[in-house]
């Protein structure tokens, strides 16, 4: 750890103050309010020209916007067709294109105030937490340790799932992460004694010092506005599919049970898995539809932020610019972003026709 890095007893000094000021009101909001502009000042990578929201009952502050762990298009974009999928590939040079990439991307994140990043699998974390070193004091970072998670039953119990933790915390040669998640199962089905398995991991990895805040993903809308309800001090932060083409339950919505215990949230796959560009016939044709679908959904408060895969650097440029752009669409670009989305929707790969499921959360 360098002298700029938070260490794991630093941060179990100060959870304490954090837990008291939450508990007094602190917060509460999901979105900034005047009160909180010294707070924000002092977060992560803090640029003026960036917006913040409160992850929740967590209290940090993260990038409306914030960069998601998979790099299937990084292949595409640096010319090395050996990058493919969410791995990293077995030729060495490939390999290093790939690191570099990741590196300069987390970099221009750095610069343009984006300041959390989510790892879902073993590979991502061994590539973002060494491309962290040095830095950490730069950017928040979440991960998931999949497969190795209860969405296969094998990794349900407490001791297995703290197993696969610490082997991540190694992978990212860092002494805690930031926020812990599991990946539950793709409907979200888990008996009540796997819960409570969930429960006791996640308060030794806290009483440890190793994850500071903790949570899951999941498919399952039902499960997790349960989960949330029953459990919110165990399941602060949750991940979950809201495109471009998302809306909000009018009643017995996931947000209901996200506002009232205040939890944090990210949304996966707001480009609809790169469908949304189906239609799109230039580079600036694409990056406008980007800029729309992030200020569509950065329109409902209670998402925290989404969480694009974001392959090069011009990408990172363009999600930053969406945040300076004017967060309400115009009569005409309503109806460009209903007209594509709708095309999204029919141009939806197979492995990803489980997203017609959250066009209302």
């Amino acid at each position: 750890m360098t002298s700029n890095d938070l260490t794991r007893r630093q941060f179990l000094k100060t959870g304490a103050v954090v837990t008291a000021g939450l508990a007094a009101g602190l917060g509460g909001n999901f979105v900034a309010r005047a009160a909180d502009t010294e707070a924000i000042k002092k977060t992560r990578s803090y640029n003026a020209d960036m917006e913040y929201r409160r992850l929740g009952a967590t209290g940090m502050w993260v990038s409306a916007v914030c960069l998601g762990g998979h790099w299937k298009r990084v292949g595409e974009v640096t010319g090395n067709r050996k990058i493919s999928g969410v791995s990293v590939p077995g030729d060495k040079e490939a390999a290093d294109t790939l690191r570099k990439n990741r590196y300069d991307v987390l970099t221009r994140c750095m610069e343009r105030g984006i300041n959390y990043v989510d790892s879902c699998t073993r590979d991502e974390i061994s590539v973002y937490g060494p491309a962290l070193k040095g830095r950490r004091d730069k950017m928040y970072m979440g991960f998931a340790m999949w497969p190795q998670c209860p969405r296969n039953k094998k990794w349900c119990k407490a001791d297995q799932i703290l197993a696969t933790f610490e082997e991540g915390l190694k992978l990212a040669q860092v002494e805690y992460v930031d926020v812990w998640r599991l990946v539950a199962s793709t409907p979200g089905k888990h008996t009540a004694a796997e819960e409570q398995e969930f429960v006791k991991a996640f308060e030794i990895a806290k009483k440890q010092g190793k994850a500071r805040f903790t949570g899951v993903s999941s498919h399952g809308r039902e499960w997790l506005k349960r989960i949330v309800e029953t459990y919110p001090n165990h399941f602060q932060v949750i991940l979950f599919p809201y495109t471009a083409k998302s809306r909000e339950l009018p009643t017995d919505s996931l947000f209901d049970a996200v506002r009232k215990q205040d939890i944090g949230t990210f949304g996966i796959k707001p480009f609809g898995s790169n469908s949304l560009f189906h239609s799109a016939k230039t580079a600036e044709e694409k990056s406008k539809l980007a800029r729309m679908a992030v200020r569509h959904i950065l329109g409902n408060p209670a998402i925290t932020a989404p969480i694009p895969g974001l392959a090069c650097v011009e990408e990172v440029d363009n999600m930053a610019d969406a945040i300076k752009e004017h967060r309400k669409l115009d009569l005409a670009e309503a109806r460009e972003l209903k007209r594509v989305t709708e095309n999204m929707w029919v141009n939806l790969p197979r492995e990803y026709q489980w997203l017609r499921d959250w066009e209302y959360v």
